[in-house]
Order: C-alpha cells, then structure tokens, then sequence
C-alpha cells in the first residue's frame, strides 16, 4: 500500500476512543483550532495535529504499552519533538471514562491566546 493512502485508510476507520476525541474537541475547533485527523507528519502518521499551534494528540490503545510499543513510541515521540511538535498522548480508557480530564489538557496545551493562524 502506497503511504499516502494510509492516512486516507485510517481517517476512514477511526477507533471508538478517536471518534468520541473528535467529538469531544468539538468547542475547541468552533474556536478556531483547526485539527487534522490522521494527518503525516515526516515518515508518521499522528492521530490528530493542530499544526498552528505544533500540537499532536495521540490516542493510544493497547499495543502501545507493550516493551516493544513503549520503544517505538519514545522513538517517535522524539521525532515529534525534533520537529517542534509538543505530545500528548492519552490511552482508549482516558477518552472514553474521563472527557473532562483529557479535554482540559487539550485546551492548556493550546493556551488562552486564541489560534493563531
């Protein structure tokens, strides 16, 4: 499969815990915050990026607590951070039992300035 067409194929089969995400920062993008679902960044796929303000979220199920998980995710964590991306991460369980929780960290992490561009 070419890669450009992997973000197409995970856009269009989201997780339970992405769609309930998506849902949940709705007021964030009626705010202005344009997010990105799936979207590439270098040779990775993130879950969401609000590139105006150099954000990732990251929805992370099982097989991302694994020691091989861990590993990969360090590594690209770090490529991320290279890029001037900051990271957050939040497990399936997070989005789907504590909305509050994740949405206010979404919200500090992009600040009371407003977007900006």
């Amino acid at each position: 499969m070419p890669k450009s067409s992997l973000p197409r194929i995970l856009r269009q089969q989201p997780t339970q815990a992405e769609i309930r995400f998506w849902r949940l920062i709705y007021s964030l993008r009626q705010q202005g915050w344009h997010f990105r679902k799936q979207a590439p960044i270098g040779r990775y796929v993130v879950d969401f990026a609000c590139h105006s303000a150099r954000l990732v979220v990251e929805i992370d199920g099982d097989s991302h607590y694994t020691d091989r998980g861990i590993a990969h995710d360090a590594v690209r964590t770090a490529f991320l951070v290279g890029e001037g991306y900051r990271v957050l991460r939040f497990t399936n369980l997070d989005v789907m039992d504590n909305e509050e929780a994740v949405y206010d960290a979404v919200a500090a992490a992009l600040g009371a300035s407003g977007p900006t561009a």
